[in-house]
């Protein structure tokens, strides 16, 4: 499942502490040499030289992966801007399933994926 690297890659939930896990994987992309990465934060601070917005709404290119770095909790508001936004896939990181989500996005033919970013990375599946 190896992507090509100048895919779009957005990561939400992405975090400016080096000990969260969206900014492991932000460092990991970057130095896998993935370019066209965007987070998405409500502080929009850019992180590792990555442009941040405060929404989904706020990103106009098309998404080709979606990583999640979020309580399944705070992913039900953003439930239909995630479906709007249509990516080609979807990572659920360990810790983010949120079943109805992922249920939904299969049933649009969105790729649903429940692994780690930072191991697909690793093992060169990403």
């Amino acid at each position: 499942m190896s992507t090509e690297k100048d895919v779009s890659v957005v990561i939400l939930g992405l975090s400016d502490d080096p000990s969260r896990y969206a900014y492991k994987a932000a460092q990991r992309l970057k130095d896998s040499s993935y370019n066209n990465v965007k987070g998405v934060h409500p502080s929009a601070k850019p992180v590792l030289g990555f442009p941040v917005v405060q929404s989904l709404a706020d990103i106009k290119d098309p998404i080709h992966t979606l990583t999640i770095y979020l309580n399944p909790t705070k992913i039900d508001p953003l439930f239909e801007a995630v479906l709007k936004a249509k990516p080609k896939r979807i990572i659920f990181n360990p810790g983010t399933e949120h079943p109805t989500l992922m249920r939904i996005a299969k049933q649009k033919g969105i790729q649903v994926i429940e692994a780690c970013t930072l191991v697909l990375l690793a093992s060169k599946q990403f």
